[in-house]
């Protein structure tokens, strides 16, 4: 246990090094910060790095396991009724958990905050009886997404423009640190009691397909109630004037978050109790290593998110006003593509898909392939974000054209790549995004007088989009390696056999 959790410090350390070099050069030139920001952050920085190495290793041994358990269970039970009911109460119940969701409510003042939390929690719940029943019907994902995307896209002509930016922003935030792990466990443990190629294929799309949820059920949420899409709450600026100030502000911000985790974690933990209870399928050796990892799970978000939200949250906000100082602002791009290519990795959901993907690929992809894929597509997504604050341009002319790559490329990947890129979509767009991203967004929007809520807004939306590219081109040289691979072979044994055939006399 001592060397696997040295393992996840390693891993935690190389993954928040770049961001914090990235922000302390920042603050020592061009974005000069007050000394007490400065100080959270790097304060936030420690916990980044122990919070995110517990978080994962606590996953691995809580949240896949029970997921993976349900999952199978479900499958094998082949009662299609009780699949769709246990999806949807999971769906609900972890979507309510979800610490990003709960960032994103509380900067929204115009919309009651349990009134999208449950709007978008019952979106994620329908959508994850859609994603169930999908595997059992072996129903085509492309096609799924197309049509989903296509309502999503036609609704926007419905509700307020306000609103868009928050509908598609709440479809990334969703997928975060509680709900990623859970899904995607309960998707292994349903396809893989099939033993085809396809069951393989359908190991992915869950998170996808739970992404898009919430981005309707909002949409309809505008149309039902005329709400405007709310107002940007800010957070006021934090000033610590000493050592002393800044260890009760954490301390103080470790006693809220981890009263949101508990209360985060308690309904899932009630739900695998009555799981065990009504079909014995945890050994004690796995009970044990079950709560050990649940414990792992709670500290380790606990520590994270205190460190995201006091620590990352106001240098956040301060580097994006001090960029949109600078000239015109134009520096705010390549800021923004170079956080995002390391900020990614930072993400606690990212880690899990990662070696999911690694384990079911048999090694074919390599973690190490997707962060560096993923990187690319959110650097790319930040440098469009800071582009639309400058600009002033619709969402939708940026999303628009997206999806439709996007989701063209559907027809030409593998099929298994297909719900990797869609999943990384979602889970690329995670805390970092929420507490860190969002802020220096916002901040740099009151500097150069934009609406916040149809500039700033819409970051995370572009980070659940350009993954989906950038893997499904990934998607697109395998395919073409394979293929050649594959030639190539074929080619070598045609000249083996022609050899010999030839007559004695000639290969001797």
């Amino acid at each position: 246990m001592g060397t696997l959790i040295k393992s996840k410090l390693s891993e935690s350390f190389h993954s928040i090094l770049p961001i914090a070099l990235i922000v302390t050069v920042l603050a020592v030139t061009v974005t000069p910060m007050t000394p007490g920001t400065f100080l959270l952050f790097l304060f936030g920085v420690v916990c980044l790095i122990f919070g995110l190495s517990m978080f994962t290793l606590g996953a691995e041994m809580s949240m896949q396991t029970i997921g993976s358990k349900i999952g199978a269970y479900l499958a094998q039970s082949g009662k299609i009724w009780l699949i769709a009911f246990v999806s949807f109460v999971i769906g609900v119940l972890v979507t309510i958990s979800e610490p990003d969701l709960q960032i994103l409510a509380n900067q929204v003042s115009d919309i009651p905050n349990m009134v999208l939390i449950l709007t978008i929690s019952v979106g994620v719940g329908l959508f994850l009886v859609i994603a169930m029943l999908r595997i059992v019907f072996k129903i085509s994902l492309s096609l799924l997404l197309i049509g989903f995307y296509i309502l999503a896209f036609g609704l926007c002509f419905f509700v307020s423009p306000d609103f868009w930016a928050l509908a598609f922003d709440s479809g990334g935030v969703t997928t975060g640190p509680m709900t990623v792990p859970f899904i995607m466990a309960i998707g292994a443990g349903v396809s893989g009691i099939r033993s085809s190629e396809e069951g393989h294929d359908d190991s992915f799309g869950l998170v996808s397909l739970c992404s898009v949820g919430p981005i309707l059920s909002v949409m309809i949420l505008g149309i039902c109630f005329s709400v405007g899409g709310g107002e940007y709450v800010g957070n006021a600026a934090v000033v610590v004037p000493e050592t002393r100030s800044l260890l009760m502000h954490y301390l103080h911000g470790f006693a809220d978050h981890a009263q949101e985790i508990a209360v985060a974690l308690l309904p899932i933990i009630a739900f695998a109790l009555l799981f065990q209870l009504l079909t014995r399928s945890f050994s004690k050796h796995q009970i044990f290593r079950i709560g050990m990892g649940l414990i792992y799970t709670f500290v380790g978000l606990v520590i994270f998110l205190c460190g995201a939200n006091e620590g990352f949250l106001p240098a956040g906000q301060e580097i994006g006003s001090s960029l949109a100082s600078i000239g015109d602002g134009w520096l705010l791009i390549p800021v923004g593509m170079l956080l995002g290519y390391f900020i990614v990795n930072a993400e606690p959901a990212v880690y899990v898909l990662n070696k999911q993907v690694e384990q079911i690929t048999a090694g074919a992809i390599s973690a190490g392939t997707m962060r560096l894929t993923l990187s690319i597509g959110v650097s790319a997504a930040l440098g469009l974000s800071m582009l639309r604050i400058l600009t002033g341009i619709s969402i939708l002319w940026i999303l628009i054209p997206g999806y439709i790559i996007a989701l063209a490329l559907t027809f030409f990947v593998p099929k298994f790549f297909v719900g990797i890129a869609f999943d990384s979509g979602g889970v690329a767009s995670g805390a970092m995004m929420s507490a860190f991203v969002l802020p220096l967004a916002c901040g740099a929007c009151y500097t150069l007088e934009q609406n916040i809520m149809t500039q700033a807004f819409g970051c995370v939306a572009f980070v659940a989009l350009t993954p989906i590219i950038s893997i499904q081109i990934c998607g697109l040289i395998y395919n073409l390696k394979s293929k050649q691979a594959v030639s190539r072979f074929i080619s070598e044994q045609e000249t083996f056999i022609d050899y010999a055939e030839l007559p004695t006399e000639v290969n001797q």
